[in-house]
């Protein structure tokens, strides 16, 4: 990279700290993308581990975004499912002191830390180097300000987190909202509950020698005939779940595209010829193939957004934190989905039967549900075009962040 380009005084200097997982360094990626596309004279300094690097340092990105990185002092990626909140506690008091090290050895100064809201600790390093720090939310809006009005309530009130299930109400949410909180805090490990609400209360692609093949087999299938499947980059369902899943996919007749990751291999052995199973794709580019007539998601937000902008209907299958509050939103208000389960508090069995009959009619585009949900998805889709289009929603509040970060406007 020539130094004449971005080595000036009038540099933007932007270090980007994502937490560690895919669905973190994804969208922080893509992020840095937009604002690099939106400003020449931004630098940004994209931050992760020696291991996280070995994933994603060969992917492609623009010449003024950088990768540094700081030592595994995290445990590795695979045993991050085995124990999530150990993880968690590791993120949080053996990153930050080799992050600090990082900006030091910085030879630009830093004009702004884009962190991770999850990445508690970037607020602190900010606040000690006189650094803006923003928070990065990777989940949607609406589970942003459930936990948000339910943090304040906390304060205000004086109550313990553990007490949500005498909450009646809470100012500033709906009831179906008290009630979601109420399902996650049953559900959900306590000590990542109490790690996400004080990450709030601190406001103020890998590469796949399959790439081919699973475009291929794509371009084979006939239009809309496809049902994607992705259940997350690391949380899982029971083995007998995952049994009734296959059986059932099995029974429905439906072709299927499955990304698996570590059980992709098991998996292949068992789904026969109507599926292909890989560990990884290109998930956007899959969801925008014509093949692709529905996703099977575990509504994550990262995926609803890539599924919102391909215009594919959803089957909601919600298996953490804020993913049954995104599955009611597919649902009930964007109405470019249904529920895999309707139970979505009760850990019940979703049965091969149910799930055969389900899939094939939400696949089947012929009938009227089917053309209905179908319909919706198109109306999303085209709104998501006009809020990136130039000057757009999304287009303007990038430049709108880009001009508060830069040099010399009052930081």
């Amino acid at each position: 990279m020539d130094s004449t380009n971005v080595r000036t005084t009038r540099v933007c200097h932007v270090v980007a700290m994502p937490f560690p997982g895919r669905g973190h360094i994804n969208p922080m990626m893509n992020l840095c993308k937009l604002l690099a596309s939106r400003k020449k004279d931004i630098l940004i300094t994209f931050v992760v581990t020696e291991e996280w690097l070995g994933y994603i340092g060969s992917d492609p990105k623009p010449h003024n975004i950088l990768f540094e990185t700081i030592p595994n002092v995290i445990p590795p990626e695979r045993l991050k499912a085995a124990n999530f909140p150990g993880f968690y506690d590791a993120v949080m008091t053996k990153m930050e002191a080799p992050f600090e090290q990082l900006l030091d050895r910085l030879e630009l100064p830093v004009a702004a830390i884009i962190g991770d809201i999850e990445v508690r600790w970037s607020t602190g390093v900010g606040n000690r180097r006189n650094i803006p720090v923003a928070l990065f939310w990777t989940m949607s809006a609406s589970v942003f300000s459930m936990f948000h009005h339910f943090d304040l309530h906390i304060k205000q009130s004086h109550a313990k987190i553990d007490l949500i299930e005498q909450v009646e109400s809470i100012a500033g949410m709906s009831s179906s909202n008290v009630e979601e909180l109420r399902i996650i805090f049953h559900r959900d490990d306590p000590r990542v509950l109490e790690l996400a609400l004080d990450c709030i209360s601190r406001v103020p692609q890998a590469r796949s020698c399959e790439t081919k093949s699973y475009l291929q087999w794509l371009d084979s299938q006939q239009t809309g005939s496809v049902l994607y499947i992705s259940l997350g980059s690391f949380l899982s369902v029971s083995n007998t779940q995952m049994d009734e899943i296959v059986a059932g996919l099995q029974i429905s007749g439906v072709r299927y595209l499955w990304v698996a990751r570590g059980e992709a291999s098991t998996l292949k052995d068992r789904c026969g010829h109507m599926g292909l199973v890989v560990p990884w794709c290109d998930q956007l580019k899959v969801l925008c193939h014509p093949s692709v007539g529905g996703f099977w998601t575990h509504c994550g937000w990262n995926s609803i957004l890539e599924s919102v902008f391909a215009g594919v209907p959803m089957l909601t299958f919600p298996l953490f934190l804020d993913q049954d509050t995104n599955s009611r939103q597919i649902v009930e208000d964007w109405g470019n989905g249904w529920r895999v389960n309707d139970e979505v508090k009760a850990e019940k069995l979703v049965t091969k039967e149910n799930i055969a009959e389900l899939v094939r009619r939400f696949m089947g585009a012929e009938s009227d549900e089917g053309k209905q949900i179908r319909r919706k998805a198109k109306l999303l889709q085209d709104k998501c075009v006009v809020a990136i289009s130039e000057g757009g929603s999304s287009a303007a509040n990038l430049d709108a962040f880009i001009s508060s970060i830069s040099p010399g406007k009052g930081h």
